[in-house]
């Protein structure tokens, strides 16, 4: 029998735990059975991955951003993404369009509206070549939302590495991040799950194995 594709992400601002959980969540899925493919925005292909460190380091306005990430996603949509979900993978990935949304629109303040649109064309219909309404746009079955204070997130990288431009950014700005965060939440709670980064890691890995579970994702 074959199994269908499975799509979840991961979000938060840097420091929050993805990527410890990210691991261990693949191996849960592994145990059963699953292939999986761990990727990451920006980037999982040679072309957005070179789009990444533009948008990582080098100085640009919220548009710009936006449209390098939303660029650098098309082609990680039509490359890795897509053809690992009919092949009946799981995709884990180290954010999505939600990180967009939260970083371009709640971080730098860019219209939302905007934001929104670039994500019809990108994840829409016409990712395939079709046209039909309403506009179906592409989102994970479920993303996980790592919840950590703007502040503790900070002390957690001092001296892990060198700071990207989004890392060395104030702690103001990724309050506005996880304000946008918050804003994506209440537009989809049905595929958010928010987990509270703010503890021991343990908890973090049983509410993330929760959250899956709660999805029917994996097994109790």
């Amino acid at each position: 029998m074959t199994r269908s594709g499975l799509f979840i992400s991961f979000e938060g601002i840097d420091g929050a735990g993805k990527s410890t959980h990210i691991e261990g969540l693949a191996h849960a899925f592994r145990e059963q059975g699953r292939v999986v493919t761990i990727t990451r925005e920006p980037g999982g292909t040679p072309l957005a991955e070179r789009l990444r460190t533009l948008v990582l380091n080098e100085p640009m306005d919220a548009m710009t951003e936006a449209l390098l990430v939303f660029a650098a996603r098309r082609d990680h949509l039509q490359n890795v993404i897509l053809p690992a979900l009919g092949r009946g993978e799981v995709i884990l990935c180290d954010r999505f369009t939600d990180s967009t949304f939260a970083y371009q629109g709640g971080g730098r303040g860019f219209d939302w509206q905007v934001l929104s649109v670039l994500e019809e064309w990108v994840q829409g219909t016409s990712l395939v070549g079709e046209k039909s309404e309403p506009v179906q746009v592409l989102q994970p079955e479920l993303t996980i939302w790592f919840d950590l204070p703007a502040q503790v997130a900070a002390d957690r990288l001092v001296g892990v590495r060198i700071p990207d431009k989004f890392e060395s950014q104030p702690v103001a700005f990724f309050e506005h991040v996880a304000a946008g965060y918050a804003k994506r939440m209440q537009a989809y709670p049905s595929r958010f799950a928010r987990i509270d980064s703010d503890q021991a890691p343990e908890f973090v890995w049983r509410d993330v194995v929760h959250a899956t579970q709660d999805k029917g994702l994996l097994p109790w």
